[in-house]
């Protein structure tokens, strides 16, 4: 079987075409992955579900294609991912706000890829966060650290080539949210920011279809689970494998945005509202791994993680 069976299903025209199921988007999926898929074949497929736009079935059956080509990572508590292109990025405060789960005790996989976007990688190291050049070393920093980020280059090097297909095609691909539910340490939670508000519904559908346990899907700054403190935050996902929705209420009263992505700021010099930020995720994260006092434990954590600087 070729890619073009899938594009003929996709695009033959009103009245004609239909979305693929899950297993026709597994079995799509396993030959992008190969090294036979036609590269036009590839394109035609992704745009032609991007302008039909993607269900659930269909991404839980590419990140389960995805997640079963890949190599053993050591299980961890929570997943999380981070793709955001960084067009709205301001300061990657999240990345405190995960250090601190792990400092919580919850062991803690980022992943992730931002095209041009450095700011993410950049504060890792400011965050406490190690970045693992092999799955080998994820394994090693997951023991030792509680933490660890892996590069999706490092740990899936087919899907990367066809997540940077954006840069041929001009277009973002489902690829994109393919990678949000890749969830490669099969964590039994997992946190994710999306940019566009409908996504919040589809991965969450997705999610239940994959078995998934506890899922928070937000819009969240620059598409990352990053939490806005001074409004009340609509949340999707799953809890105890259930469709569930809820929110996440107003921690301050200030009207500013929630990043300016122009400004200067310094990971090390968190303001008051920063602060916020960090901590309010943080509860955030800690919530979708069942805990009961989530916000108060945050609030409690992040004294002792502030930037030696900041303090």
């Amino acid at each position: 079987m070729t890619l073009a069976t899938f594009v003929q299903t996709l695009g033959r025209g009103p009245g004609r075409s239909r979305s693929l199921t899950r297993d026709e988007a597994a079995a799509a999926m396993k030959i992008m992955l190969g090294p036979d898929a036609a590269p036009e074949a590839v394109g035609a497929l992704l745009m032609l579900l991007r302008m039909k736009g993607e269900t659930a079935e269909e991404i839980a059956g590419f990140a389960q294609a995805a997640q079963a080509t890949m190599p053993h990572i050591p299980k961890a508590d929570l997943d999380w991912p981070s793709y955001a292109a960084g067009r709205t990025r301001g300061a990657p405060w999240f990345l405190f706000s995960a250090r601190m789960v792990a400092d919580a005790g919850h062991r803690v996989l980022l992943h992730g890829w931002n095209g041009t976007d450095h700011k993410i990688r950049d504060g890792l190291s400011q965050a406490g966060i190690g970045i693992a050049a092999s799955l080998d070393a994820a394994e090693t920093l997951l023991a030792r650290e509680g933490i660890a980020y892996l590069p999706l280059e490092h740990m899936h090097p087919a899907l990367f080539a066809l997540l940077r297909l954006r840069e041929v095609l001009g277009l973002r691909s489902c690829i994109n949210t393919v990678c949000r539910m890749l969830n490669p340490a099969r964590a039994s939670a997992s946190v994710q920011g999306v940019f566009h508000p409908s996504y919040r519904l589809l991965q969450a559908d997705a999610a239940q279809l994959l078995g998934w346990q506890n899922l928070t899907v937000i819009k969240g700054g620059g598409g990352e689970f990053e939490r806005h403190p001074a409004k009340d935050i609509a949340a999707f996902g799953v809890r105890t494998g259930a469709l569930w929705e809820g929110s996440f209420h107003a921690l301050i009263d200030d009207t500013r945005r929630l990043a300016e992505p122009t400004a200067a700021y310094d990971l090390m010099q968190p303001s008051v509202f920063d602060e916020q930020i960090i901590s309010g995720t943080a509860a955030a994260a800690l919530a979708t791994l069942g805990m009961a006092d989530a916000e108060d434990t945050a609030r409690r954590l992040w004294p002792a993680r502030k930037p030696r600087d900041a303090a």
